[in-house]
């Protein structure tokens, strides 16, 4: 190994130097060369810049992987520059757990094949969170990364030197002037009277060696004020490349929000396929309800829960004969369990004496009675009673 020990007492030398200088300035003791105020404002942006950066990069990190056992483990196959494995998502998770649970509960059933179809869409939601997730970590994650792991890194190397080779320049200020003090002392005139004839040879010569002490003091600061200019220059000519980051951070942006739209774009597409996949089978939910005796509210996925959604249409009037000519509503009593409140999803005309208008927004208690239509209930506003469809209520409890 070679090992240079002129070498290292050298910069054993300098970096003394530089940390003398640094405690006389803190402490006051030593003055300070500024940097002109150009260069402060870039510095300023620049770690403005780094840190906000750093931020909207640790948060973008956790929107897109909520779990922090994964973001770890994504971290250690990046660092040891080996592909990260495909992750299933939740949403696939779920479609498949659904999908294996209608195997058993029966396909042909009615929860069964309604498991099929959900579990199918899930599992298309969960592909098109995958390629979101994608998309978004190649357009806006890894050029944040390359930012502060690349560009930073270079940026707060330079600072360094630059900050170095200000401390020097100082070092070499002081110098200079305790050497010119040091000459202006021994080029006093000394005392004729008390001074002996030896001491003039003595001071001539001391005078001599401080002369050349401040020609070398003057030549050290000029080496060290061109190469702190040269790194200053340097590192202006980094910090000002920022803006040229702002604006690819800007396109980054851009294609970091056309990726989430388009996202969202897809999960409402399947969403609204799925709802049209269910409202084929609207009775086999009511039926089943009706059956154990306790009334429920429409899916949350029906068109009536969504913005902008039309009414639903009326449902038929209920043909069944035994219902038509037992069921009188005037006799019907409310049972004594089995009432909930409902909330009136939208505006609802009586065809005839045995329904109940309805206005949007009012609350109602419904209930159902034995052999009524499953499209149905029966509806009670203080002594007002009638028969209410099903799919203009929205139960609550």
């Amino acid at each position: 190994m070679d090992f240079n020990v002129k070498k290292l007492a050298s910069d054993a030398g300098v970096f003394f130097t530089r940390a003398v200088q640094y405690t006389e300035e803190k402490l006051g003791q030593a003055e300070k060369t500024e940097l002109d105020a150009h260069l402060e404002n870039l510095i300023a942006r620049a770690d403005c810049t780094k840190n906000w950066t750093d931020k909207i990069f640790r948060q973008t990190e956790v929107l897109l992987q909520p779990n922090p056992s994964a973001r770890i483990e994504e971290f250690f196959y990046e660092k040891l520059d080996r592909k990260i494995p495909s992750r299933i998502t939740n949403a696939e998770l779920l479609g498949q757990y659904m999908q294996d649970a209608a195997k058993d509960f029966g396909p042909g059933t009615p929860y069964g094949s309604t498991l099929i179809t959900v579990g199918d869409f899930q599992k298309r939601l969960g592909g098109a969170e995958r390629e979101f997730l994608q998309t978004s970590a190649i357009n806006f994650l890894t050029p944040l990364r390359n930012f502060l792991e690349g560009d930073w890194k270079t940026i707060s190397k330079e600072r360094r030197l630059l900050e170095n080779r200000r401390l020097d320049l100082d070092v070499c200020k002081a110098r200079l002037k305790k050497a010119k003090l040091a000459e202006a002392k021994a080029a006093a005139a000394p005392d004729f009277q008390e001074t002996r004839p030896r001491n003039y040879v003595l001071s001539a010569s001391a005078s001599a060696l401080w002369s050349e002490e401040v020609d070398k003091a003057e030549h050290e600061l000029r080496v060290a004020q061109t190469e702190f200019d040269r790194q200053a220059e340097v590192t202006r000519l980094l910090l000002e490349g920022i803006s040229s980051t702002h604006v690819n951070h800007l396109r980054c942006l851009h294609e970091f929000v056309e990726a989430q739209a388009a996202y969202y774009t897809q999960c409402h597409k399947h969403m609204q396929d799925l709802q049209k996949e269910l409202s084929r089978f609207p009775n086999a939910f009511a039926v089943n309800a009706s059956t154990s005796g306790v009334s429920t509210a429409p899916s949350p996925l029906s068109s009536a829960t969504l913005p902008g959604a039309s009414s639903p249409s009326r449902p038929p009037n209920p043909s069944n004969a035994l219902e038509a000519s037992t069921l009188k509503i005037e006799e019907v009593k409310p049972p004594a369990t089995g009432t909930r409140k409902a909330k009136v999803l939208y505006d609802y005309d009586a065809a005839d004496t045995s329904e109940l208008s309805l206005l949007a927004d009012e609350l109602i208690t419904v209930y159902t009675v034995p052999g009524m239509d499953p499209d149905w209930l029966i509806g009670e506003r203080g002594n007002q009673k009638g028969k209410v469809p099903v799919t203009y209520l929205e139960l609550l409890s």
